[in-house]
C-alpha cells in the first residue's frame, strides 16, 4: 500500500510537471492569439470566446457562475448557492452583490435579479486562470478588476488554475484573510510541511485541482453552506485505498472515523479565524483599539463584537456527507439556536463517520413578526455600513431577497458547521490514542450517542 501511495505521489509530481509545461505552452500560444488594444474586462473575453465557445457554456452552467444550484435539501429541492443562502457573517449577497461580486467569476454583477447571467461576454476567465500573480479583482466593484491590471500581460498568460487562483476567494471569504474557513487562508499558498502535507511546497506542492476534479468546468467539493446535499464529493480515497494503516487497529476505526478527524488536529495554524460575530453590538461607540492576543480588533462600529481564535482542536460530528441547510423564510425560535449549515447524521447512520467542524457562532437580526432570519443590506446606499439604520438595512435587504419585513427585528443566536478538510498534518503529527480517548481525551462521547468512551468498554462501541 505504502507503495501504491508512493507511486500515486510520483505520478501527481509528474502530472504538476507536465502541467506546468502545458501551461507554459498555453501561455505561448495565447501570447499570439491575444491581442489590443484591451479597452475593458470584456474585450479579453470576447477573445476568448472566439476559440472556447463550448467552455464558455459549460462554464455558465457552473455554480461559480450561477451563484446558484437546484438540490435537495430537507427532503424538498430548493434553489440554493451563493445567491440564495444565508449565513452568519454578512448574512446574505442579496442587496450586496456589488460588493460581494468580488468572489463572482463574471464582470458586472450589481443586482442578481436583474444581472444577465446568460452573457457569456461577462465571463471573467482570467480570475481562475492568471499565471502572473497581477490580477486582482476591486473591493466593491461589482467583480471588475483594478484599473492597474495590465489585462493584456494576464491574457497572454494563462493557463492551469493554482492556488492563488483560487486563494482569492476561498482564503478571503467572509471579508478578510482566514476569517471564513479556519483551514483556509494565504498560509496554503505556499505552506510549509507542517501546514498542509499535500501542498507543502517543497514535498508534493498539490494544486487545488489535484484532488478537486474538474469536468467541464464543473469543480468537485462542496460546503455545507451552499450545497448542503453533497452531490459533489471530494475523497481521501481518491487517492488512499486499501490497506492505509500497518497497524490493523487504527485501520479498524475507517468505518466510524475520517481520515480528517485523526490527520487534521488542529486548525488556523498560522492566522487566527473568525468564531464569534455578534451583530446586535454594531453600532456602538468604543474605542477602535479593542484587540485580542492575536491582534484582531474584537469590536468594530460596523460589524459588533467579534472573537478569533488559532490552533484551535475541531468540534466533531456524525456526517454522512449531506448536510441540513436553513433557506430563506424558515421560521424560527429566537429562544434556540438556528443552525445555518450542520452534518446530517447519527451514531446509528451505517453511512455516517466522525468528521471535524470549524463552528461559526454569532448573533444576527431576524423579523421579530415573521419569524424569519433577514437577509440584510450592508454595503452601499441604505446598508448598514452606511446610515447604522436597521430597519432600512432590514427593508432593503428583504426587498432584494422577495422576503417580507414587518418593519421589527431582533437578534437571535446561530451557527453554522463548515468541514475541515485541508492544513492535513504530517502522519508524526496525528492524533493519538490518548488524543481522544482516556480521561483527557477530546471527544464528547456522549454527545456523540455513546454511552461512553468506547475504549473502556467494549459494549460501548458502535452497533453493540
Amino acid at each position: 500500500m505504502q507503495k501504491t501511495v508512493k507511486h500515486l505521489i510520483q505520478l501527481g509530481l509528474l502530472l504538476i510537471l507536465v502541467g506546468g509545461v502545458v501551461s507554459s505552452a498555453f501561455a505561448g500560444s495565447h501570447k499570439k492569439r491575444l491581442q489590443g488594444p484591451i479597452n475593458e474586462p470584456q474585450d479579453v473575453t470576447r477573445q476568448c470566446l472566439k476559440c472556447h465557445k463550448g467552455v464558455a457554456r459549460d462554464f455558465m452552467k457552473t455554480s461559480h457562475w450561477n451563484w446558484s444550484l437546484e438540490q435537495e435539501v430537507d427532503g424538498k429541492m430548493v434553489d440554493r448557492g451563493k445567491r440564495n443562502s444565508l449565513n452568519n457573517y454578512c448574512t446574505s449577497t442579496a442587496g450586496n452583490e456589488q460588493f460581494c461580486a468580488k468572489c463572482h467569476a463574471g464582470y458586472g454583477l450589481t443586482d442578481a435579479g436583474t444581472y444577465d447571467f446568460g452573457n457569456a461576454e461577462n465571463i471573467d476567465c482570467l480570475v481562475c486562470h492568471d499565471t502572473t500573480g497581477t490580477y486582482n479583482k476591486g473591493s466593491n466593484m461589482a467583480g471588475y478588476p483594478l484599473e492597474k491590471v495590465n489585462l493584456l500581460r494576464v491574457a497572454q498568460n494563462v493557463g492551469s488554475p493554482n492556488r492563488d487562483n483560487c486563494g482569492q476567494c476561498h482564503f478571503y471569504g467572509g471579508g478578510a484573510d482566514a476569517v471564513k474557513h479556519g483551514d483556509l487562508d494565504s498560509s496554503m499558498s505556499y505552506p510549509d510541511r507542517k501546514t498542509d502535507v499535500h501542498m507543502d511546497v517543497d514535498g508534493n506542492d498539490f494544486q487545488c485541482i489535484e484532488c478537486h476534479k474538474t469536468e467541464d468546468h464543473l469543480i468537485a467539493g462542496h460546503s455545507l453552506g451552499v450545497s448542503p446535499d453533497g452531490h459533489t464529493k471530494v475523497n481521501c480515497e481518491q487517492c488512499h485505498e486499501g490497506e492505509v494503516h500497518e497497524e490493523s487497529r487504527l485501520s479498524a476505526h475507517l468505518d466510524s472515523v475520517a481520515c480528517q478527524t485523526c490527520h487534521i488536529p488542529v486548525y488556523a495554524k498560522n492566522l487566527a479565524t473568525k468564531i464569534w460575530w455578534d451583530w446586535s453590538k454594531a453600532g456602538e461607540e468604543r474605542p477602535f483599539d479593542e484587540k485580542d492576543e492575536h491582534g484582531y480588533h474584537t469590536y468594530v462600529k460596523e460589524k459588533g463584537k467579534m472573537k478569533y481564535g488559532m490552533n484551535l482542536a475541531p468540534e466533531y460530528r456524525w456526517f454522512n456527507g449531506k448536510g441540513g441547510a436553513y433557506s430563506r423564510g424558515d421560521k424560527i425560535d429566537p429562544r434556540k439556536v438556528t443552525s445555518l449549515a450542520c452534518p446530517i447524521g447519527d451514531i446509528a447512520d451505517a453511512k455516517a463517520k466522525i468528521y471535524p467542524f470549524k463552528v461559526m457562532r454569532g448573533k444576527q437580526i431576524y423579523d421579530a413578526v415573521n419569524m424569519t432570519l433577514v437577509t440584510a443590506k450592508i454595503t452601499n446606499e441604505g446598508g448598514y455600513w452606511v446610515d447604522y439604520d436597521w430597519n432600512k438595512a432590514a427593508r432593503l435587504g428583504s426587498e432584494a431577497s422577495g422576503l417580507p419585513y414587518s418593519g421589527k427585528y431582533g437578534f437571535a443566536e446561530t451557527n453554522m458547521y463548515w468541514r475541515l478538510n485541508h492544513m492535513v498534518s504530517p502522519k508524526e503529527q496525528a492524533l493519538g490514542c490518548l488524543d481522544c480517548h482516556g480521561d483527557n481525551g477530546r471527544m464528547d462521547w456522549v454527545g456523540l450517542g455513546y454511552k461512553g468512551d468506547p475504549m473502556s468498554r467494549p459494549e460501548w462501541a458502535r452497533g453493540k
